[in-house]
């Protein structure tokens, strides 16, 4: 039986505040994955995979290490880098499944649990369209909405400085969720961007619903992601020269 693995139904929301007001929205689905269950999900729905070809599938190799080992491994090396040494531990990872073998997920969403079921960390990890990674890894205290702040590290728009900041403002999975990322540069806000989503028991019914409702969603995400750049360099933004070549980074943030 699935426990605790969830799908939500919801939006993503992108708007910019300068040079030039840009604004867009889009629905979406993902996954709320407990990684303990993808075995028991691949077992009890036939359209979903785990390492394995289907019309909706899971990777070891889409995150964390990114090379195909344990995603598991990757995650409490990690934690150990914060201090946390605790073995037993509960991963859930938030993030868009491969349709029909394909997924870009801008923002994927560790959160990490102990015994007792309290929210002790999250991780960010933040992709680009280069093909390049990097995670931002917070201890935390377990509280509904969690608020994390750090320096940007990774280029991931053509069109937007290194030099900014980010605040992550997270509601705990339940019910609804919401991941929202303020960013600001030294003249004050730059953009806003969010996503949120209405939970739904994750089963074949639900997940095919979430997919007719949703089609070919991943390929819609990388299109839209190049469509809504064409229309700021149309409306005169200037792209930003990207000078740092990484492949798969993290980072230990303090806030």
């Amino acid at each position: 039986m699935i426990k605790n693995s969830l799908i939500y139904n919801g939006n993503v929301i992108h708007r910019r505040f300068k040079p030039k007001e840009h604004y867009f929205k889009y629905k979406v689905f993902s996954l709320l994955i407990d990684l303990e269950e993808l075995n028991i999900i691949k077992s009890k729905i036939k359209i979903f995979s785990y390492n394995k070809f289907n019309i909706l599938s899971f990777f070891d190799k889409d995150h964390g290490p990114r090379d195909g080992s344990s995603i598991k491994v990757w995650v409490k090396k990690n934690l150990k880098d914060i201090g946390i040494k605790d073995d037993k531990i509960q991963i859930k990872l938030l993030c868009y499944p491969r349709i029909f073998g394909y997924v870009f997920n801008p923002l994927s969403v560790f959160f990490i649990y102990n015994q007792s079921s309290e929210l002790i960390s999250i991780l960010y990890e933040v992709k680009n369209t280069f093909g390049e990674q990097h995670t931002y890894i917070f201890k935390i205290n377990d509280n509904k909405i969690i608020s994390n702040n750090c320096s940007k590290k990774f280029y991931v728009s053509p069109f937007i400085e290194m030099d900014c900041e980010y605040n992550f403002r997270v509601l705990k999975p339940a019910n609804t969720i919401s991941v929202i990322i303020n960013q600001k540069d030294k003249n004050g806000k730059l953009l806003y961007a969010s996503q949120d989503g209405v939970a739904q028991e994750l089963n074949s019914k639900n997940l095919l619903f979430s997919l007719i409702s949703n089609p070919l969603m991943t390929f819609k995400i990388i299109a839209a992601i190049h469509y809504e750049a064409l229309k700021l360099w149309i409306k005169g933004i200037k792209l930003v020269k990207k000078n740092l070549k990484i492949k798969n980074n993290t980072s230990i943030e303090q806030k």
